[in-house]
């Protein structure tokens, strides 16, 4: 009896141990098979955080896009009360377009707050392939200043979208903008100038890649295609225009669109003295190289601005502008920047901590050098 119960419990105690055994495997398999979209880490480290409600110094937000304020008729003094919380004295309004957008945006921007809107106009692309192309562009300019107008808008789409007739992309450096770059410097006005985009959006996308995830969302941001002109061909070219024109202001929007290397965008600087840059939504970029970023913006105080390009990703809230005042002002560590912008990957940045000096001028006193118009 007692060999029969020993028999009997050694059985019980085997199937018990497979048991386990598949149950543990089966576990290990299933934490194996997360997706990497469900894989979301929460740092346990214990760091400070500084909660800045508004910015030290008025800031003008040099980079925004208002276009669906406008055009949604959404109440533009709730905005303004957001921009008063966070101490924000003026917003660039990039999108005022040519014709009746523009009139638009200027009547329902600047006519209410003349004061804390800046419209830029754009180029009527469609008239591209005609003859007079170049002298109806600079003239519609010149008369969208008339109107209120304080800069011009390039988008990336010059060099990345737009054709000319025989179907290549038209360069940035093509002789048909001469005479509108050549008319910003007779007016005064800045050129607010996007070239290409992020340099991994030139590259294979693949498990290489560090914006794979944002790529997988947005593949149209994909540009590592035989048709397209290069990253650094395209940045070539828009160098070309600011060389050639050296009496109109450039601003290269997104860190000159380099921020992924300061050092190149250090030599522009130097190169060009008409050259100026804004950090909207590379604070990814920037907040992963700390120690670079701040050395670079103290020692280019003069010509770093700051932008959000925050009403391109969506609505306009507090939120956002305290995230970069976080990010310029304090020496927070490890923190998430979503917000800001957008989600671009599973960054985490660490805060600047700029002088107050070099903050009044990234804030305010840059763009008030360059942008008529601004009290």
């Amino acid at each position: 009896m007692r060999i029969l119960n020993f028999k009997n419990a050694l059985f019980l105690a085997t199937i018990g141990f497979i048991f386990l055994l598949v149950f543990y495997c089966a576990k290990e398999e299933s934490i194996k098979d997360i997706r990497l979209v469900n894989f979301q880490p929460k740092p346990m480290l214990a760091t400070k955080v500084t909660n800045v409600q508004k910015a030290k110094y008025p800031a003008i937000d040099v980079h925004n896009h208002l276009r669906r304020i406008v055009d949604s008729e959404t109440d533009i003094s709730e905005y303004v009360k957001i921009m008063d919380e966070c101490n924000v004295k003026a917003v660039v309004d990039l999108d005022g377009g040519y014709g009746e957008t523009l009139d638009k945006h200027l009547k329902v921007l600047k006519e209410p707050y003349p004061d804390r809107f800046i419209v830029y106009a754009r180029i009527d692309w469609t008239k591209l392939n005609e003859p007079d192309f170049s002298e109806y562009s600079a003239n519609q300019l010149e008369e969208a200043v008339k109107k209120g107008a304080q800069g011009l808008k390039i988008s990336k789409s010059l060099g990345l979208r737009i054709k000319e007739a025989n179907g290549n992309y038209l360069r940035i450096d093509t002789p048909k903008m001469d005479a509108v770059w050549a008319k910003c410097g007779e007016l005064g006005i800045p050129v607010e100038i996007h070239t290409a985009d992020p340099d991994a959006f030139f590259t294979p996308l693949d498990g290489f890649n560090e914006r794979l995830e944002e790529l997988m969302d947005h593949p149209d941001w994909m540009f590592n295609k035989p048709e397209y002109y290069s990253h650094d061909e395209l940045l070539e070219q828009r160098n070309n225009v600011i060389a050639k024109h050296k009496n109109t202001i450039f601003i290269g929007a997104h860190m000159g669109n380099y921020p992924e290397n300061l050092q190149k965008v250090a030599e522009w600087l130097d190169k060009y003295p008409n050259f100026y840059v804004d950090v909207d939504a590379r604070l990814s970029e920037l907040g992963r190289q700390p120690y670079s970023s701040r050395k670079f913006i103290i020692k280019y105080s003069d010509r770093v601005m700051f932008g959000t390009d925050g009403c391109d990703a969506g609505p306009i809230n507090a939120e956002m502008y305290r995230l970069f005042w976080r990010f310029l002002e304090t020496d927070d560590e490890y923190f998430d920047i979503t917000k800001s912008h957008h989600y671009q990957a599973r960054w985490r940045v660490y805060g600047l901590y700029l002088p107050d000096d070099v903050l009044e001028k990234v804030y305010y006193l840059n763009a008030k050098k360059l942008i008529p118009g601004i009290l």
